[in-house]
């Protein structure tokens, strides 16, 4: 990516960040009915997004020449620890239950201070899960924040919280990954559809497929993705 998608995809995370953080200020942050993510409660879902601001302020300017590795390639590393991750909420979730709200405003703001610390040109960092360019580790947390803005929304039956420009950056993120892996030429059709079936939200169907997403050249056909899907 070119310094002006870093600025770009930055803006459209942080602006899809205060919506759901306005969000949150209006229902119940200490709410222990199950949600929609089986073996989570709502609490645990909103303390997992505290969780979510550690990775900027973690991450470190790789050295020179270092590889990045692609969205795909990282993304991938999501659900070998799902386990750990799920107990690390949990942990979490004690951990801030006196005031969660007032621990993920400070643990935000530490990771906008972060991220402007590193300027406004894209570079190589050495992340959580090895390097990666920053603008992409930016749409990780855009993956964090429409994807679970979505679960929580799902949770209390009501609409996601979720900017139209950061559903469209991560719908077109979770397509790259599977063009990059297929070659296959498509187009989203149905944006909060897709990130709910790229992200396991939704069960893999190929008639749903199809309504989500369609091949850019008419003489084509949508593969059939079961092998693929989740993403994460």
């Amino acid at each position: 990516m070119s310094d002006a998608d870093l600025a770009r995809v930055s803006e459209i995370v942080r602006e899809q960040w205060r919506t759901l953080r306005s969000w949150l200020g209006e229902i119940d942050v200490h709410d222990e009915r199950p949600s929609v993510l089986e073996g989570w409660t709502v609490a645990e879902l909103v303390a997992h997004l505290a969780r979510c601001q550690l990775q900027i302020p973690a991450a470190v300017e790789a050295p020179p020449r270092t590889n990045a590795q692609s969205l795909a390639e990282y993304l991938s590393g999501y659900a070998p620890d799902a386990e750990l991750v799920a107990a690390g909420t949990r942990e979490t979730a004690v951990q801030i239950a006196a005031d969660p709200l007032a621990e993920i405003d400070l643990l935000a703001w530490r990771a906008w201070e972060a991220l402007e610390a590193f300027g406004p040109t894209d570079r190589v960092v050495l992340a959580k899960r090895g390097p990666i360019l920053l603008s992409d580790l930016v749409i990780t947390r855009g993956v964090e924040f429409v994807v679970h803005a979505d679960d929580l929304a799902r949770s209390l039956g009501v609409k996601p919280p979720v900017t139209r420009a950061a559903l469209d950056l991560i719908a077109e993120a979770f397509l790259d990954v599977v063009v990059t892996r297929g070659g296959w030429k498509l187009e989203v059709t149905d944006p909060l559809l897709w990130v709910r079936l790229a992200a396991g939200r939704q069960p893999y169907d190929v008639d749903e497929l199809a309504k989500a997403l369609q091949a850019t050249y008419t003489a084509d056909s949508v593969p059939d993705l079961g092998t693929l899907l989740p993403l994460v």
